[in-house]
């Protein structure tokens, strides 16, 4: 259904894993233009997602984001140098960095995107050239003024290559080593950040072969005449204010240890309080809706609840058009019975809506909205992409999934409604709702031995009969090259009325037609309406979204109040999963691979000065630096994350 009016035939595409998305839907695009021509007169094929249109949002992001970070370092290089040609030199290692990790990236297969592009940091490409032609240029200022000679030979700059080359090389190297852990992270982490560290790792190696080649030699050819070491207006002020910073600090070692100290112990406490979430959430514009009703409901009723939330949705002003889909067969990628709705919503641009509002509250607008208008129903609110990402991942639709493992499917019922009532009391939890496995009503058909053995009927025969009320397969039907089955069943105030099924009649031997009241018991009774497996075992899911506080926090807070609230029975189990059984595999990756790393950076700064002492003096920088991102996300409200990390 569409806008609360109408039905309509929905079409998906498929991507194949490895395609690039963008490429996928402009050929799509093209061959539906190819299709309309040949649709009969009052058909129109219309496109109510298009994941293109993020895309373009993302790339045009990255481009401004880049634009505007290359003229920065720019304007920074050129306040800092202060000469306009060494400003030049420096600056020709963002293109050409750029371009040795775009080569990398062919290379390596990696598509162009948020988390690959994101990555370059055209600040740290560039610092390897700036100490190079900083040096040059300070050699070169030096040799002039000790020798009164008018040009420079290329022997100073080669010296003064050979002086901060090694430096350069290593300290690279160690910014290289740290994205290392990123690289041994797999599953959705690993798809999302192994771009990210391939690219940047690629960039900055190529920007630390440049620097010790292609620097020396155009600071040789360009800065050979007329080149003086001169500190800019910008660099004397920073000196100035040092200068005295430095001489305070040294006067008192002791007092600047204690405070740095100090500062890192507080940042410790800091932390303890940001929270831990797996990955920060991307705002994709667009959101989606799950609806879930009684699983005895109606294919009717269910289609007219959803033209309802439809208006209902509608009538908010950032809303552009709704579209649902109720239901799908088992044939299908993604089958849902008719009591499961998924509805996406085109939300307008930011800039059309009539008033600023944040999206969590537009979302709690929306919610009391739908209840207060169709309340028989259970909601849940997501993203498109987030959606199949967490549901392809996890094997779950939100956060936070539970899976409650047992054989009694009134026992898994019965503990699982005691777990969502415990979920509901820890803050955070939103949506958080039980697999429907009950309530879809089912005939039960007893046949009665004794009275069929007296009328000489198989049991057969009366199966026979019962199956009409599913309907039979009798033949097929032919239309062109197309065939489809023939299927007889009773009409549906038969099939939906016991009363009318008992007088079905079934022939005996003597040519006789029975009841089928004399030969059967049939009743209506509740029973599962889906049994889910998981590992061979059934399996109830349990499914909750985290708003308004961190994921990890979120975790450890429903941990201990469902095992204080919850005492499951011998033989069944509960396993958490979601987002968070990412963040856990996460976790347990870099548990490993960031001490492997720190050790690297140990071992390259000991083979940098020989010295054990000047080694562990350096390395001390880690956590001092740490307290500066910590404390960065607590001014800006965000918990720890893998990319914070």
């Amino acid at each position: 259904t569409r806008d609360g009016n109408r039905e309509a035939v929905t079409g998906m595409v498929m991507m194949l894993l490895g395609g690039n998305s963008r490429q996928v839907v402009q050929d799509v695009k093209a061959e539906i233009d190819l299709i309309r021509k040949t649709l009969p007169e009052g058909v129109e094929i219309d496109t109510f997602y298009d994941r293109t249109e993020l895309v373009a949002k993302t790339i045009h992001t990255i481009a401004e984001n880049i634009g505007v970070g290359i003229v920065l370092v720019l304007i920074m290089l050129f306040l800092l140098l202060g000469d306009f040609r060494a400003g030049l030199i420096v600056a020709s290692a963002i293109p050409l960095s750029a371009m040795g990790a775009l080569i990398a990236m062919r290379l390596g297969g990696v598509s162009a995107n948020l988390m690959s592009l994101g990555a370059i940091d055209f600040g740290v490409i560039v610092d390897g050239a700036v100490v190079m032609v900083e040096n040059a240029v300070r050699s070169a200022s030096a040799y002039r003024a000790r020798t009164g000679a008018d040009r420079v030979p290329q022997s100073v700059f080669r010296q003064s290559a050979l002086e901060v080359g090694k430096p350069i090389l290593f300290a690279g190297m160690i910014v290289i080593v740290v994205f290392l852990p990123i690289l041994s992270l797999q599953g959705v982490e690993g798809k999302m950040f192994q771009p990210m560290a391939f690219t940047f790792m690629s960039a900055l190696g190529a920007a630390l072969v440049l620097s010790v080649t292609v620097m020396p030699v155009m600071a040789s050819l360009f800065l050979a005449r007329r080149v003086q070491a001169t500190d800019t207006f910008l660099v004397r002020k920073l000196r100035n204010a040092y200068e005295p910073l430095l001489r305070f600090s040294l006067r008192r070692p002791a007092a600047l240890v204690i405070a740095a100290v100090v500062v890192f112990v507080i940042s410790l406490g800091v932390a303890s309080r940001l929270g831990v979430e797996f990955i920060p959430k991307l705002d994709e514009g667009d959101m989606a809706i799950q609806a879930t009703r009684l699983p005895s409901v109606s294919l009717e009723t269910s289609i007219e609840m959803t033209k309802a939330m439809e208006r209902t949705l509608l009538e908010f002003p950032q809303v552009e058009s709704v579209v649902s889909k109720t239901g799908r067969p088992e044939i299908a990628n993604d089958p849902m019975g008719v009591h499961q709705t998924d509805i996406l919503l085109r939300i307008k641009p930011k800039a059309d809506w009539p008033e600023p509002i944040e999206k969590e509250e537009l979302i709690t607008q929306m919610q009391g909205a739908l209840e207060l208008a169709v309340p028989s129903n259970f909601y849940a609110f997501t993203q498109p992409i987030e959606l199949r990402v967490q549901e392809l991942v996890a094997g779950v639709r939100s956060d936070v999934g539970l899976s409650l493992y047992g054989d009694d499917l009134e026992v898994l019922k019965a503990e699982g409604d005691k777990i969502v009532r415990s979920l509901n009391q820890v803050p955070g939890a939103a949506d958080v709702q039980a697999q429907q496995i009950a309530g879809a009503p089912y005939f039960r058909v007893v046949i009665r031995r004794d009275n069929i053995a007296r009328y000489g009927i198989h049991s057969g025969d009366v199966l026979n009969a019962i199956s009409a009320i599913g309907g039979k397969v009798v033949g097929e039907v032919f239309e062109g090259q197309r065939r489809f089955p023939l299927q007889v069943r009773l009409a549906p105030d038969w099939r939906l009325d016991t009363e009318k099924l008992s007088q079905l009649k079934i022939d005996d031997p003597r040519g006789r037609q029975i009841p089928l009241s004399q030969l059967a018991d049939i009743v209506i009774e509740d029973g599962p309406a889906e049994i889910s497996r998981d590992a061979i075992r059934r399996r109830l899911l349990i499914q909750c979204n985290v708003r308004g506080r961190d994921l990890a926090g979120f975790v450890n807070d429903a941990q201990a109040q469902v095992a204080k609230d919850v005492q499951l029975p011998v033989g069944y189990s509960l396993a958490w999963g979601g987002q968070f059984q990412n963040l856990q595999e996460a976790s347990r990756r870099l548990s490993i691979a960031v001490p492997v790393a720190l050790l690297l950076i140990f071992s390259l700064l000991y083979m940098t000065f020989n010295s054990v002492k000047l080694a562990m003096l350096i390395f001390l920088n880690v956590p001092i630096a740490a307290t500066g991102g910590i404390f960065a996300l607590a001014i800006r409200d965000l918990p720890f994350s893998i990319s914070a990390g």
